[in-house]
């Protein structure tokens, strides 16, 4: 059924496409997602003048202004530097934010233990903004990916477990792409009966991102920015915490590739509520 309701969503959005163009609703904030300035592939994305990603036939992208409206037509703090890519189906989504905080260096060990503890003391501050905004308390359980840096790709990567309130599961699949001048965070958002499938195509995506020439974490020369952290710094110092002072892990059935912006400080979610009203 969630299946389903994804389908639906994403049949209204890509009004581009003759079938899908007669997908109509009253809802006027479906209207207005409509009205976003959608980027169709077979293109490219430019995202925050330093990176870019190729958005093949059946995807879609869009820019910093209308990947702002986006999130907050669905009940999330927007933000600018907000770049959204997924397919057409949307199946999930997922959105690139670029933090130039400097070259960080990929020499250090990461600790999953200590990181945890780190971050669940994180959440219990989390969920104090959380509770101010009026929104549902989320308890850190533990690692569904234990933290995780391929070499090779410059990829880090780890995945967290948290419980809302309710008793329903989240997953916060987190990713960071390192580059010259800073970090790319990426968010996935994604339904949890297909985390695993849509992990696996949001990678394959990552085929077609690549930092820009001058911008590659090979091109770092001596006298660049060094950032004043490293790889268990870009852990801890988001994550959950950030997720929970903004009300994120609710798009898509509760589970989100979740990237921190903005200085390892801002987040989003919320789009289960609409996706509720269109499946009525």
């Amino acid at each position: 059924m969630k299946a389903l309701r994804v389908a639906l969503v994403f049949a209204s959005l890509c009004f581009a496409h003759a079938a899908m163009a007669q997908q109509t609703s009253n809802d006027p904030i479906w209207a207005e997602i409509k009205k976003l300035d959608w980027k169709f592939g077979p293109s490219q994305g430019d995202i925050a003048t330093v990176a870019s990603i190729g958005v093949p036939k059946d995807s879609v992208f869009l820019g910093s202004v209308g990947s702002r409206r986006f999130l907050e037509l669905n009940g999330n703090l927007g933000g600018d530097g907000n770049y959204t890519f997924a397919p057409s189906s949307l199946s999930w989504f997922a959105i690139f934010n670029f933090d130039p905080s400097g070259y960080v260096k990929d020499d250090e060990t990461l600790d999953p233990d200590e990181l945890l503890s780190i971050l669940k003391k994180n959440n219990v501050s989390g969920n104090e903004e959380r509770e101010r905004r009026g929104l549902q308390k989320l308890v850190l359980e533990g690692w569904y990916v234990v933290p995780h840096y391929d070499i090779q790709t410059k990829r880090l990567e780890w995945a967290t477990k948290l419980r809302e309130q309710s008793g329903d599961v989240t997953v916060n699949y987190t990713i960071r792409l390192l580059g010259r001048t800073g970090v790319m965070n990426a968010i996935l958002v994604s339904s949890p009966g297909s985390l695993d499938n849509d992990i696996r195509a949001f990678k394959a995506s990552l085929a077609n991102f690549t930092f820009n020439s001058g911008q590659r974490y090979s091109e770092f020369r001596a006298g660049d920015k060094v950032a004043e952290y490293g790889l268990a710094a870009l852990i801890v110092g988001g994550a959950a915490a950030a997720a929970a002072k903004s009300g994120a892990f609710k798009a898509f059935g509760k589970v989100i590739v979740f990237g921190v912006f903005g200085g390892l400080a801002a987040a989003w979610a919320g789009l289960r509520r609409f996706f509720s009203r269109k499946s009525a």
